[in-house]
């Protein structure tokens, strides 16, 4: 059964708004961070590629689950594929065996940091638990259930914030508020209404909750405190293990932090979309696309090449997001030994590649008034803005001349240059520029900046 919502629960009038503020500049101008799913989910790694969430129709997508982390609600089905997977392979053994053959014995977080900076990575931020309630660090109240008393034995939190801010990268945390399948006999989840519908919502689970997420910020002082799902209906209110003292709590230990807007309808400063799902998140004054380099947040062994972007479509995807004032937050699905899995680093190293010349026409960039110039799809061009200077990135035929939609009246077409420095030469043509595009080797697309914005 749904775990009930306590009658007596403290329902009180509360003003949300008194918590809004400026949104830091740093998370503005981020605009890439790199999401980590890694869990005892990732023994089994097992997922129909079904598609991409948002893209799937509800009926076929739970019991058809494109996601590896959602492992263990998608065997319950009892005529789910995962489910005969589970019995060939495991004989129906139970979640938590996974979590003792768990054991990260080439996990490298130094090497993975190294990798997410050189990809141009501003913020990191990993699952410290996720909807299996297994936590990563000895959370409060956990006992034996977390990786520091069984499985990997250490505090990954602890390794990967160490990591991660000693490659001059921000940390954040990720925290399933809204599911936790370990606190109660869970039924199976079916549909988006019972994701909700079926969450734990009493005191007990509201107190848990509150004291893991805070013992996170006094912990690790996270840059970004990332909740999932929702928050326990029981703790919306501003008294004692109340999620408007947690804010306030967070805000007064890291002045410079910011909340995304899985809490529920309460209090956030930025819309998040994941995949193709909640894209009208994307019209928010501060927005960010969450989604993996595959079809799966959790490493998928069943995902091939066929299902993952490779490094041109993830610049054209980080592009455009960039184009339309949002930030990225892209997903790396470590296996169960700690390593980052071929194709993954295959496409984050070809970002590497390409940010190493075009980043700074990403980072602290903004979008481009449409007055001055428009997106493309044919041929493809988006745009940024620097101080001073309008970017665009443009994915047309290897060399050649291009016509760009932009008003030639509004960009300085003798400063017309590539990112690295190289002139390009442009000229006004009717109702646009032209830009005569050198050969490049990548495919990815190249970047041509002007003078003038």
């Amino acid at each position: 059964m749904a775990t009930p919502v306590d009658t007596a629960s403290p329902v009180q009038a509360v003003d949300w708004s008194s918590l809004a503020r400026p949104l830091p500049g740093w998370f503005a101008d981020a605009k890439l961070g790199i999401f980590i799913h890694w869990g005892a989910y990732a023994v089994p790694a097992w997922a129909e590629p079904t598609g991409e969430l948002g893209a799937v129709d509800e009926a076929t997508w739970f019991k058809h689950n494109a996601y590896a982390e959602w492992y263990w609600n998608t065997i319950r089905f009892s005529d789910s594929p995962a489910r005969e997977h589970h019995r060939k392979t495991y004989g129906d053994a139970p979640y938590d065996d996974f979590l003792d053959a768990w054991h990260a014995e080439e996990f490298d977080p130094q090497d993975w940091c190294a990798l997410f900076a050189r990809a141009g990575a501003r913020y990191v931020v990993p699952t410290t638990k996720h909807h299996d309630g297994i936590a990563l660090w000895d959370a409060p109240g956990t006992g034996a259930r977390n990786t520091v008393h069984r499985g990997p034995r250490r505090d990954l939190v602890s390794d990967l914030e160490q990591a991660v801010r000693g490659a001059g990268m921000r940390f954040g945390v990720y925290y399933s508020g809204g599911l936790d399948w370990s606190t109660s006999p869970f039924p199976v989840i079916d549909s988006y209404a019972n994701v909700r519908g079926l969450r734990p919502n009493d005191a007990a689970y509201s107190a848990y909750a509150h004291l893991h997420v805070r013992d996170l910020i006094d912990r690790y002082r996270p840059d970004v405190l990332w909740n999932d799902i929702e928050w326990p209906d029981f703790a919306k209110h501003a008294g004692p293990l109340g999620l408007y003292e947690l804010f306030q709590h967070y805000y007064a230990s890291v002045p410079d932090g910011v909340v995304n807007d899985r809490w529920g309808d309460t209090h956030r400063d930025y819309r998040t979309s994941e995949y193709q799902h909640h894209l009208d998140a994307e019209g928010a004054p501060a927005w960010e696309n969450c989604r993996g380099i595959g079809l799966s947040f959790g490493y998928n062994q069943v995902e091939d090449d066929r299902h993952l972007m490779s490094g041109p479509q993830l610049v054209r995807h980080l592009v455009d997001v960039v184009s339309r004032g949002g930030n990225l937050l892209l997903n790396v699905g470590p296996t169960a030994s700690g390593l980052i899995p071929d194709g993954q680093r295959r496409t984050l190293e070809a970002l590497a590649d390409w940010m190493a010349v075009n980043s700074h026409a990403v980072h602290g960039s903004r979008p481009l008034d449409p007055a001055v110039a428009d997106s493309s799809d044919t041929p493809w061009v988006r745009w940024t803005r620097t101080d001073g200077r309008s970017w665009a990135f443009v994915d047309a035929p290897a060399g050649g001349a291009v016509v760009l939609p932009a008003r030639a009246d509004r960009l300085d077409l003798a400063s017309a240059a590539l990112a690295d420095g190289t002139p390009v030469p442009a000229r006004a043509d009717g109702g646009g520029v032209t830009v005569e595009l050198p050969a490049r080797a990548a495919e990815a697309p190249v970047v041509v900046g002007f003078a003038g914005s």
